[in-house]
């Protein structure tokens, strides 16, 4: 195959697998991509967040957080189940809405984002993929959404870890939103126990008796949260103060601060359950307080910090099965020049779609494995960069 003429240095792809189409792309004659111009003033009116996206994205916040508000007040029967004492908690949430809401709106208005949100999406509720292969879903919900195997191939320590925070939150936030929102209520017929009754919605769901293992679990689950989270955020932040790599890119605000938001959360929250059994309620209102300003500062913190890729997480689900069923027909693309396969055929195209739509300029280069990408740059840089200094 005749080598290509190379561009001014092409950028690389920022995933070592992802490429678009088999066709769609000027060529130059050779069989290698066109050359790569400057940004345009298209890839750079990108790079602004648009008006009408910020307004779609606050519509789409005010929407959500109305409806939680209406659900609070609908599910607590009309606040007569709703505990004004953790007002500050429901406040918080009613900002997450908003926050998740704004922020995820805007996300998926990004071209590439909006891209593999729509591919995903129709791949997830695609009744041909379901015929084809009925449980390739739920695997992937229970391997990559919940167990997260991905990590487990980086190290096992660090898989370990992700999964006690994982299931540590899961925990809480099942006990602690319907809790706060008025869904959820323990009450005792003879005013001090030991006799509960979990009510959701007003309804019976369960009795049980507090001084048994059934009622020492209904009542210690977020303790059980705690210690699960404890260690595995530990982790991250010893890592992130002795790995060499991870503090190269790491940022205070960033990473630091949503372990440290955690740990304090989590500790508090056991320093409570010891203050009322072995301090008889000693410093009880403070740790409370304490308790409650980093639970309502992480909450808001959660759609515009690390925190967001939990509600990023899903939506990936979708993708990761349209890349499976293209795997599933054997569209897998190779590279133009050494022909290594490297990612499915829909996922190339998808790829380069974006790269269009981003007038990058080179979308062609999609078409080429990460080595032999930089192999081409290199040779670009010789012939043309360095030219007569060899």
């Amino acid at each position: 195959m005749t080598e290509p003429p190379e561009p001014s240095a092409p950028a690389e792809q920022s995933e070592p697998g992802a490429r678009t189409g088999t066709s769609g792309g000027q060529d130059d004659g050779h069989g290698g991509p066109p050359a790569a111009p400057g940004p345009s003033v298209a890839t750079r009116a990108a790079r602004r967040l648009p008006r009408s996206v910020s307004g779609r994205a606050s519509l789409a916040g005010a929407v959500v957080s109305g409806l939680l508000v209406l659900a609070i007040v609908l599910g607590s029967r009309l606040l007569h189940d709703f505990d004004s004492a953790l007002l500050p908690y429901a406040v918080a949430t009613v900002f997450l809405a908003f926050g998740v809401a704004y922020r995820y709106t805007v996300w998926v208005s990004a071209p590439g984002a909006r891209r593999l949100f729509r591919n995903g999406r129709r791949s997830l509720f695609s009744a041909e993929n379901f015929r084809r292969a009925p449980t390739a879903l739920p695997k992937m919900i229970a391997t990559y959404l919940g167990f997260q195997k991905f990590l487990g191939a980086r190290s096992h320590a660090r898989w370990i870890a992700h999964q006690s925070i994982f299931w540590g939150c899961i925990l809480a936030a099942l006990i602690t939103f319907p809790l706060t929102w008025g869904w959820f209520t323990f009450t005792s017929g003879s005013g001090s126990g030991p006799g509960y009754e979990m009510r959701i919605w007003g309804v019976k769901i369960l009795g049980f008796d507090s001084l048994d293992a059934l009622g020492w679990l209904m009542f210690h689950g977020l303790d059980i949260a705690a210690v699960l989270v404890i260690p595995g955020a530990s982790y991250f932040l010893w890592r992130r103060m002795r790995d060499r790599g991870a503090i190269t890119g790491q940022r205070f605000a960033y990473d630091m601060v949503p372990l440290l938001a955690l740990i304090i959360i989590s500790v508090t929250g056991l320093l409570l359950t010891f203050s009322s059994l072995f301090l008889h309620g000693g410093g009880y209102e403070f740790l409370a307080i304490l308790h409650m300003v980093s639970v309502v500062f992480t909450l808001i913190y959660i759609p515009f910090g690390k925190f967001f890729h939990i509600v990023q997480r899903p939506a990936a689900v979708g993708m990761q099965l349209f890349k499976y069923t293209g795997r599933q027909d054997d569209e897998v693309f190779p590279c133009r020049r050494c022909g290594e396969a490297i990612d499915t055929g829909p996922y190339v195209e998808n790829l380069r779609g974006t790269m269009q739509d981003l007038a990058l300029g080179f979308d062609a280069w999609a078409e080429y494995c990460p080595r032999c990408k930089r192999v081409l740059r290199g040779n670009a840089y010789l012939t043309q960069v360095k030219k007569g200094f060899k």
